[in-house]
C-alpha cells in the first residue's frame, strides 16, 4: 500500500495527464511506479530518460544482461516489485520460465557463461557489501572475463540505477501491478 499520496490517472490534469498519457501511448500502461512520483510529474518524465538511457541505449552489455542485472540487484534488496517487472523482461529474451525462476531464487544454481555470472556477482556485490575496502576488485574480475571499460561503465549504472529505484519502490510502498508487469511494453 502506497504511504504517500498517489494521483491517478483518471484524476490528473495538466502537464501530469500528458505524461501518463505519453506513459501509455508508449508503454501499454502506467506502472505503479511512476504513478509513485505523480505529485512530482517532471521526476517521472527523468526518471524515464534515465531509464531509458541506462537500459536501452547503445551498449557492450546486451538487453539480456541488463534486465538479468536488474533481476540479481532488485532480488539482492528483496524489491518484489522490481524483481517481478525485470524477470518478466528477461523472460522475453531467455524464453525459459525455469531459468528465470532459478535466477530469482540463487545465480549460483543456474548454467551461465563466464560473462553474465560475473555480471550476476558483480551486481549482487557492489548492492549488497557496504564493507567492500577495494572496489577495483570488482571492476578487475569483469575486466578478467573481457569487458571493455564502457561495459564496466554501463554495469555500474545499471547497478546504481536498480539500487535507486529499489529504495523507492520499498520506501514509498509501490505495489506490483495485478498482471506483474507482464502486460508492460519493455
Amino acid at each position: 500500500m502506497s504511504r504517500i499520496s498517489i494521483i491517478q490517472p483518471e484524476e490528473a490534469t495538466g502537464r501530469l495527464k500528458e505524461i501518463y498519457d505519453q506513459l501509455e501511448k508508449q508503454r501499454g500502461q502506467i506502472a505503479e511506479v511512476h504513478k509513485m512520483q505523480s505529485l512530482r510529474p517532471e521526476s517521472i518524465v527523468k526518471h524515464m530518460d534515465l531509464y531509458m538511457e541506462i537500459m536501452y541505449s547503445k551498449s557492450d552489455l546486451s538487453r539480456s544482461q541488463r534486465e538479468m542485472m536488474a533481476v540479481v540487484v532488485s532480488k539482492t534488496n528483496n524489491c518484489k516489485y522490481c524483481i517481478e517487472h525485470h524477470a518478466s523482461a528477461l523472460n522475453k529474451y531467455w524464453k525459459d520460465e525455469s531459468k528465470i525462476e532459478n535466477l530469482k531464487k540463487n545465480f549460483l544454481r543456474i548454467n551461465l557463461n563466464s560473462e553474465d555470472l560475473a555480471l550476476c556477482i558483480f551486481s549482487k556485490t557492489l548492492t549488497k557489501n557496504d564493507s567492500i575496502q577495494n572496489y577495483g576488485t570488482l571492476t578487475h574480475e569483469l575486466r578478467e572475463v573481457g569487458f571493455s571499460d564502457m561495459a564496466i561503465l554501463d554495469a555500474a549504472l545499471v547497478v546504481s540505477y536498480f539500487n535507486f529505484v529499489n529504495r523507492m519502490v520499498l520506501s514509498l510502498g509501490v505495489e506490483l501491478e495485478s498482471d506483474k508487469g507482464e502486460n508492460y511494453k519493455y
